[in-house]
């Protein structure tokens, strides 16, 4: 029941009247036919919303009770020609006692009733006045004349996909009971509630759905009561919020006067990926004393397509926030990972010595910027940096002029040294035509220069900080015992579309204007190896981008091959829904193919890297994220990549 491994959801906020059961119905119907155009299969509503949250010690008048048994019934035969199931929130007895619910209602039928586990007993929310909590056992209820399933251990089942449902209060608890639930194999967490809004509240409210969802690797969907609940002592916001796995997906707008909703695809495929993959979630299950779930089957009334829209924001670049304020948060943070990993590797090998080849390039500036910062904390003087410009065949102006004034502007020691004379020494050595602009004619350049760099090393006592980036590392995008090799490799967790913003970040910190100039002249710079001559006007002629692809498009592939373990197929459906006003499919299905053939092919130089500190969610360290046999076949991927 999933349209290409997404389930649609809706968080509903309809307008209430305090005790109007009538008008309350009105306006969950009329929300429900609007997300039911929209295909969402699943709308939760808030807590009590058929009678309205607020309505006190009316809830103990039989008639409010009886018109809400009726209200129900209405919702259940609206249902029949809905498509979508929805989640409710009323009143119902049970012989002497009554309870705070929530009622499912799909396809004409009444599916089950959950009672509230936790009733709040502060003043405000003094539940325990009116409701019994939930005592734990499934039985039945009599719903307008309608026997149905009742109980705090019931689990819903649409085609693949189990939802549990909490009420308001239970997620504030100690152990919330949508933790077991999910553990019980609820891929979906509804939460029907009445919080009023406080100074703070929000924020506070958030963390906890974020956090609960990323706890339960599930979906989290949060609707909350708003406009029509009495404001005699408390104000209600409204809100009607979507997570997964920690991450929001949806929110409606609160303090609105009218009904709202948010709607939002919950990714199954992803989330069944980490519960399989993250070990301590199997043995939370299998270790947690569990209640005796019983799972309801409700028929889907909507078609799986793979040719729906997705309804959720897929980021070009998923490695880097989407908010400025985090992006500026998050670039900190890396850069003080990056410099602690390389702080340690000094101290414990007593250097104060580093040597750092400086293209004029992005990975380059990085990790000398790095190194400058490092130096500082360690209260070392930047003069121990000894930065290396080596140009060759290709170098141009922009790169060379940039290089040397990003050193001298930053105050380390440089050299210069033309690889031109050695290079060309080697191919007389191994009997190659210089003329002929192959992998060897490419290669020898990079390994000279890496040969300088080592032998520098061992002149000043001091380590080789290796440049490469994650993207290069994924693609092969180095030459083998060439700039494949250093010391300690600083970029190895930093991909290329990130490595931009970190530069950009330096820059706007830095108080020297001509740092700043070149910084940004940099980040303008076309990303090349600058292996092959120029162009006739001095401009770089091999641009990397041209070769291997773009590096957004690389990047969004890398990471949902590492982070989830995604298929072809499954990629390019979001890649052509990322980029869609960016690539053709056909572009983007090219350079798919040609990042598994890359990334397999390629494993061998990523099975003897240097260490390097971790930034981000993955990497490709062979001691730990990816361990991947050097010989893997890649024909599956590439197959699929082919079909696409």
């Amino acid at each position: 029941m999933t349209n290409n491994g997404f389930f649609r959801v809706a968080a509903a906020v309809p307008s209430v009247k305090v005790a109007d059961v009538s008008f309350n119905v009105g306006s969950i119907i009329s929300i429900a036919e609007k997300v039911a155009e929209n295909d969402v299969a699943l709308a939760v509503f808030p807590e009590l919303c058929v009678t309205g949250y607020t309505c006190a010690d009316l809830f103990h008048q039989q008639l409010l009770l009886d018109m809400a048994e009726r209200g129900l019934d209405d919702l259940r035969r609206f249902s029949k020609d809905c498509g979508t199931t929805i989640v409710v929130g009323a009143p119902l007895r049970s012989g002497t006692s009554l309870y705070n619910c929530a009622v499912v209602i799909s396809g004409g039928k009444f599916i089950a009733a959950i009672p509230k586990t936790y009733l709040p007993d502060y003043n405000e929310f003094y539940e325990k006045r009116w409701f019994c909590a939930s005592d734990g056992n499934n039985s039945a209820i009599s719903v307008a004349g309608h026997s149905i399933p009742f109980g705090s251990s019931l689990l819903c089942r649409i085609g693949d996909i189990t939802f549990g449902v909490e009420i308001c209060e239970d997620l504030w608890s100690v152990i919330p009971p949508s933790s077991y639930k999910s553990m019980a194999g609820a891929n979906i967490i509804l939460n029907l509630s009445a919080s009023n809004d406080l100074i703070g509240k929000y924020s506070y409210l958030k963390s906890l759905i974020g956090q609960q969802s990323a706890r339960c690797v599930a979906g989290y969907v949060y609707a909350s009561a708003g406009f029509g609940e009495s404001t005699t002592d408390l104000a209600f916001d409204g809100k009607a919020l979507i997570a997964e796995n920690g991450t929001f997906l949806a929110e409606s707008k609160r303090w609105t006067r009218h009904a709202d909703y948010s709607i939002a695809d919950i990714d199954i495929l992803a989330l069944r990926r980490d519960r399989m993959h993250l070990r301590t979630y199997a043995d939370c299950a299998r270790n947690t004393p569990m209640p005796d779930y019983r799972i309801l089957d409700i028929e889907p009334t909507l078609s799986a397509s793979d040719k729906k829209s997705i309804i959720r924001d897929i980021a070009t670049h998923p490695f880097v926030p989407a908010d400025g304020q985090i992006i500026d948060e998050r670039c900190e943070e890396i850069i003080n990972i990056q410099v602690s990993g390389l702080a340690q590797r000094l101290n414990v090998t007593g250097t104060k010595s580093l040597v750092v080849g400086i293209s004029g390039g992005l990975d380059s500036t990085l990790a000398l910027l790095v190194a400058t910062r490092t130096f500082d904390v360690l209260g070392l003087d930047r003069k121990g940096i000894l930065g290396v410009t080596m140009p060759g065949f290709g170098t141009t102006d922009r790169t060379h002029d940039n290089a040397v004034t990003l050193m001298d502007s930053l105050g380390v020691s440089s050299k210069e040294i033309s690889i031109v004379p050695a290079v060309n020494q080697h191919f007389k050595d191994i009997g190659h035509d210089a003329s002929i602009k192959d992998v060897t004619y490419e290669n020898s350049q990079a390994r000279e220069r890496t040969q300088l760099l080592m032998d520098i090393a061992n002149q000043t006592g001091g380590m080789v900080l290796g440049t490469g980036d994650l993207s290069e590392l994924a693609l092969g995008w180095a030459t083998y015992n060439g700039d494949h090799m250093s010391m300690y490799g600083v970029n190895a967790g930093v991909p290329k579309t990130l490595v931009k913003y970190l530069v950009r970040w330096f820059a706007s910190r830095t108080s020297n204007d001509e740092e700043r100039r070149t910084l940004l002249d940099i980040i303008d710079t076309p990303i090349s190896p600058e292996l092959i001559p120029a162009e006739e006007d001095g401009t770089i002629k091999q641009k990397t981008e041209d070769l291997v692809g773009p590096y957004v498009l690389h990047d969004f592939f890398l990471y949902y091959v590492l982070r989830y373990g995604f298929s072809p197929k499954r990629i390019f459906l979001l890649a052509n829904a990322a980029f869609a006003d960016a690539y053709a499919p056909d572009t983007i299905k090219y350079w798919l193919k040609t990042f598994f053939r890359r990334f397999f092919n390629q494993q061998f130089k990523r099975s003897c890297l240097p260490d390097g500190p971790k930034v981000g969610s993955v990497c490709l360290s062979p001691r730990g994220d990816w361990r991947m046999p050097s010989d893997a076949s890649s024909a599956l991927w590439l197959k699929e990549c082919d079909e696409l």
